[in-house]
């Protein structure tokens, strides 16, 4: 209930909460109407109400997207693709000791200048015609990018980026009430990234896919579970071969090391909420490993639904440390090499996909490959094709 006037009280200890409304002298009954006494609001508690039966039905609407709303987050993508390009913070007009939170003023402008230089009318309803942000934002720089939702009023985006630092900026904009969630950062885990949407293909070996009978056809069952034990698998083998970690990747797994590096799952549904709802059906259990049991869905993964993917690498102590005195995963540790990462912080590449009949496609258009970022961060151009907000119709 959004009204000035009105205060509100929580209970913690039973979850009620109560109302206070403001007394209305009769002089508000000429813009209002009729004052009701407070009788007339006697036994409105017992109003029956059903929050459970039409609930699933919206959510299930916006799990798959039509064609109108792919486009409209495809503009979304389009937009902050370029903000992101425009925001690095390693421009040669900028020296190193500028604060991380500057970047993210900077993507604001540009997701506002580019939206309002399509719809042009300056005066229409800002949230609906142009473009906003559809997050707070992250912009972690040094250790901070190992803290997963650095910006909130706890952690804010006040640390001064150093020469050298690891710099992770997570943002998005939103159009017409539609968002894209976005993360850059140094490519370490970019063959995670790439693994990942690669797999979500059919043909990929025998792990990609669940294999059923449909019509004498055999169909892709692909679902994030299986992608997030991707990611991690890739990013344990690129430390392995970095000189962090030793012995058996598949035994890693087996011990869960992975979450200590990728502690999150490895993406979520993407809709009018950066987090859309409709992850877990009724019944569905989430699984209850460390690292897995933070997967945003069990769900097969279907045509028409938009998921980011969004692997990291992290070097946070609150894991490090327990994993470096059990004993059954610091034989798989290098203390001493993973001791000089401690307080770099963490990695991360996030882009927005959504789900066809025979994989998937990859809407955001940030650079990824090493030689690509290296050259945007020397100032070269990054064209970005801006994509016609009519989009070309899915095939039945």
């Amino acid at each position: 209930m959004e009204s000035a006037s009105i205060r509100g009280l929580h209970d913690i200890a039973t979850g009620n909460s109560i109302l206070f409304a403001p007394r209305l002298s009769e002089e508000y009954a000429v813009w209002l109407g009729e004052i009701k006494p407070l009788t007339y609001f006697k036994g409105i508690e017992k109003f029956e109400k059903d929050l459970g039966t039409l609930h699933p039905i919206l959510t299930e609407c916006r799990v798959l997207k039509t064609d109108t709303e792919l486009a409209v987050i495809q503009f979304a993508n389009d937009i902050s693709s370029e903000a992101h390009v425009e925001s690095r913070p390693d421009l040669p007009c900028l020296n190193a000791s500028i604060r991380s939170r500057r970047s993210m003023p900077r993507f604001s402008f540009q997701i506002w200048t580019a939206a309002g230089s399509v719809v042009g009318g300056l005066h229409r309803r800002v949230e609906v015609s142009r473009g906003r942000d559809v997050v707070s934002g992250s912009g972690g720089g040094g250790e901070n990018s190992s803290v997963l939702h650095y910006g909130h009023a706890a952690a804010p985006n006040e640390r001064t980026l150093q020469d050298g630092d690891m710099a992770l900026l997570d943002m998005g904009a939103e159009f017409n009430f539609y968002g894209s969630d976005i993360t850059c950062s140094f490519p370490a885990v970019l063959n995670a990234h790439n693994a990942v949407i690669s797999s979500m293909k059919p043909g990929c070996g025998e792990q990609t896919s669940c294999q059923c009978s449909c019509a004498s056809e055999f169909l892709l069952a692909l679902y994030l579970l299986f992608t997030s034990r991707l990611a991690e698998k890739t990013v344990l083998e690129a430390l392995k071969q970095g000189g962090l970690l030793v012995g058996d990747v598949d035994n890693m797994m087996i011990e869960r090391l992975g979450a200590v590096f990728m502690p999150h799952g490895l993406g979520h549904f993407l809709g009018i909420d950066t987090h859309d709802p409709g992850g877990y059906l009724k019944g569905a259990e989430r699984p209850k490993e460390p690292g897995l049991r933070a997967i945003r869905t069990s769900r097969e993964l279907l045509e028409g639904m938009v998921i980011t993917v969004e692997p990291g690498c992290y070097f946070i102590d609150v894991l490090l440390v327990p994993a470096m005195e059990s004993s059954r995963t610091s034989k798989f540790l290098k203390s001493e090499e993973i001791s000089k990462f401690r307080g770099f912080g963490g990695v991360r590449i996030e882009s927005d996909v959504y789900v066809t009949s025979n994989g998937c496609v990859n809407m955001t258009k940030c650079p990824r490959e090493v030689h690509d970022i290296e050259a945007v961060m020397a100032g070269a151009p990054w064209p970005i094709k801006k994509t016609s907000i009519h989009f070309e119709a899915r095939e039945s």
